[in-house]
């Protein structure tokens, strides 16, 4: 079966993100190891770390990834943006790694199409390069496509990692929301079957290390990227009860984004009525 988990915060250190998960019942996890609404961030205390890898440890859940700032364009025809950017992103890296975790989920970003896609590979190849002994791997996150946002074709993925030689530290993640908006019809037998064989000559299947498990307040081909509960949008449970259940995606994590309470205290490990309804009813949908 899929390993389900969530998107917790890491309010009151980075530690407290495990206790969170554990509470929930996650299998897997995904935070922000910074603040993701400016540039500037604090340095993870060496002690704050190994505690982190110590809960990792002991809770069992693995595995466990970073999202990384949305302030991130690795594409941007800026070049002083383009440039905070790559120095933005390998900063992500730092963290992850000696966080130990298994990768940075990445939008790869937004710009002209044809330059674009080679400006998010020369950035990547950049990032990479100065760090040739990182384990952490970068998980490219197919988008929705909204604006001039690029990724939300399997055709610019596969693109992005042609142009940085193919190498092993480029996986995917793939969100059920994003694959509708961007006209993926995932809904039907047919279209789910389609998808599938799509993405797997295009970019293929041993690239997918994640999916984000969303569902859609926008419909099929909206391009707009706005999440749902699960069960409450446009892909309905028999959307989520089809790929929870595909023998392919077995032992991989998968993760919701939903939105969270709005009375959560924010430094407190509780419960969050939001995430436990939405894991229970995925959990409800694995036979």
């Amino acid at each position: 079966m899929p390993l389900l988990g969530a998107h917790m915060s890491i309010a009151g250190g980075l530690p407290l993100s495990i206790a969170r998960a554990r509470l929930h019942g996650c299998e897997s996890l995904q935070i922000f190891t910074r603040s993701t609404g400016q540039w500037r961030t604090r340095p993870i205390p060496p002690d704050e770390a190994a505690a982190f890898r110590t809960e990792t440890i002991a809770s069992g859940i693995s595995p466990i990834m970073a999202h990384a700032s949305y302030l991130i364009n690795l594409a941007s025809t800026d070049g002083t943006l383009r440039e905070r950017s790559i120095a933005a992103f390998g900063e992500e890296l730092d963290r992850a790694e000696m966080l130990g975790l298994l990768g940075v989920v990445l939008h790869p970003g937004a710009g002209p199409e044809v330059d674009g896609l080679r400006t998010i590979a020369d950035s990547l190849l950049r990032v990479l390069t100065r760090r040739p002994t990182h384990e952490t791997m970068v998980m490219l996150e197919h988008t929705a496509g909204q604006g001039v946002s690029l990724g939300w074709r399997f055709e610019h993925l596969a693109r992005i990692i042609e142009l940085t030689g193919g190498t092993s530290r480029i996986g995917v993640c793939l969100d059920t929301c994003h694959l509708l908006a961007a006209g993926y019809e995932i809904r039907t037998e047919d279209g789910y079957r389609q998808t599938f064989e799509d993405f797997a000559h295009i970019v293929g299947l041993d690239r997918l290390r994640a999916f984000h498990l969303n569902d859609s307040k926008k419909p099929l081909g909206s391009r707009v990227d706005r999440h749902e509960h699960i069960g409450k949008g446009h892909l309905g449970l028999h959307t989520f009860s089809r790929l929870l259940n595909d023998q392919r995606f077995a032992g991989m994590p998968m993760l919701i984004e939903t939105e969270k309470s709005a009375w959560r205290e924010r430094t407190r490990i509780v419960v969050d009525p939001f995430d436990e309804m939405n894991l229970r009813t995925l959990r409800d949908l694995v036979r």
